[in-house]
């Protein structure tokens, strides 16, 4: 089968993964139709700013918007918006999309991307309980936002504390609760949780570790209080619920192609349909520099996995991988990670956390896997390459500012 010769593209999901496939795309040559589908109103966008410049009012929507309409009409993308993809038939390469239309393919991209843990406790529907992953979530949340209302965030992650330093610097009283022990405690080490708490404290946020909320409560249809486990009552004019996202599969688990906690795709995307391509946050995907396979919900594996799924459709070399990173806004600290953490065995700190500038540097056997950069470009960029080279770093030269991140960079790589 050559799919290069594919005369119609179909992209279920229109966010920064099923987006950048179609620009990669028309970029690499294709000229065969592409249609789009996409649940939401509006054409695709980028999420970070959703709860960082977006919510305080910093940055006009069409600035989200990744390509004006215009280009779609241009490029001869059928943009097939407020519109949910309901089936896969993989024997007649068609999608079913409701009001009973359905669109045919020759090679399919799956970008469903992924959607809220909901809460599970009496009391989540009430109005004034939000979740935060669409310009219309922001929509909702953002007359709410005044100055000396109450906020209870549910979940300590990064959208949970991203959210209470737009809240807190908009005025508004903000108090979050997490189950765990400490905040980002699934993400990162206590070195950065220490860190984000001290931080989020000194600025006003109410942080509750250890604590599990019970259940809402409310008036005429409005919350008005959070009741945690221990029988804590908090005054709540607005809740943000920030405890996780899953993975949109279920189209395809329906259609028959494999998933496990995503869809299950090879280095180039493909499912185990071979007109079928998975990629972002539904996708599980080989870690290539990790060799292990898991999903990764950030920029870079959207964009990463766009430009894969584009050069295996028009039968190009595959691009470049590179190591995960991330990135997360809290007041005026830009927290740069490369890498994953998991299994680290010794951290090394680079700088004084007191100065708001400094690097928490994690190895695995002497081997640098991950970086947590707080103000610290250099030390983000350096380890990248670190990283992706797979290379052992002496600890005492990580943690001796007096050498550059370039001199040591370049002396592990040139062993």
């Amino acid at each position: 089968m050559d799919i290069s010769q594919s005369k119609q593209i179909c992209v279920i999901g229109a966010g920064q993964a099923g987006a950048q496939a179609i620009f990669s795309l028309r970029q690499g040559g294709y000229e065969g139709a592409i249609k789009l589908i996409g649940e939401e109103p509006v054409p695709p966008y980028q999420r970070p700013p959703l709860s960082k410049a977006y919510m305080k009012g910093e940055f006009a929507e069409e600035r989200l918007f990744f390509k004006p309409m215009a280009w779609y009409e241009d490029n001869n993308v059928d943009l097939i918006l407020s519109t949910r993809a309901e089936a896969i038939d993989r024997a007649a390469r068609r999608v079913s999309i409701e009001n009973g239309g359905h669109v045919d393919y020759d090679a399919l991209i799956i970008a469903t991307g992924s959607r809220p843990r909901t809460l599970p406790v009496k009391g989540a529907d009430l109005s004034g309980v939000y979740d935060l992953r669409s310009i219309a979530d922001v929509e909702r949340i953002k007359p709410g936002m005044s100055e000396g209302r109450k906020m209870v965030i549910i979940g300590a992650g990064y959208i949970g504390l991203e959210a209470a330093a737009v809240a807190r610097q908009m005025g508004l009283e903000v108090t979050v609760v997490e189950m765990a022990s400490r905040v980002l405690a699934r993400v990162t080490s206590p070195v950065m949780s220490e860190f984000y708490t001290t931080e989020h404290t000194a600025q006003g946020v109410t942080i509750l570790t250890d604590a599990r909320l019970s259940h809402l409560e409310g008036q005429n249809g409005q919350v008005t209080e959070a009741h945690l486990a221990d029988s804590t009552v908090l005054p709540a004019d607005i809740v943000l619920v920030g405890i996780g996202i899953l993975p949109n599969e279920e189209i395809a688990a329906d259609a028959g192609i494999a998933c496990n906690s995503g869809i299950i795709v090879d280095r180039d995307t493909h499912t185990n349909d071979p007109r079928i391509f998975a990629v972002g946050d539904c996708a599980r995907r080989p870690l290539v520099h990790y060799g292990r396979q898991g999903r990764l919900e950030s920029v870079h594996n959207a964009i990463e996995q766009g430009k894969l799924a584009a050069a295996a459709i028009l039968g190009k070399p595959r691009p470049a991988e590179d190591c995960p990173w991330f990135w997360s806004d809290q007041y005026d600290l830009k927290l740069q990670i490369a890498g994953l953490s998991e299994g680290y065995d010794e951290i090394v700190v680079r700088g004084d956390p007191e100065d708001r500038k400094f690097a928490a540097f994690y190895l695995k056997n002497g081997t640098l896997i991950s970086v947590d950069a707080v103000n610290a470009a250099p030390e983000f960029l350096a380890s990248k390459k670190l990283i992706i080279a797979g290379v052992k770093v002496a600890p005492e030269r990580l943690n001796d500012t007096s050498i550059s991140m370039k001199e040591i960079a370049v002396t592990a790589l040139n062993g």
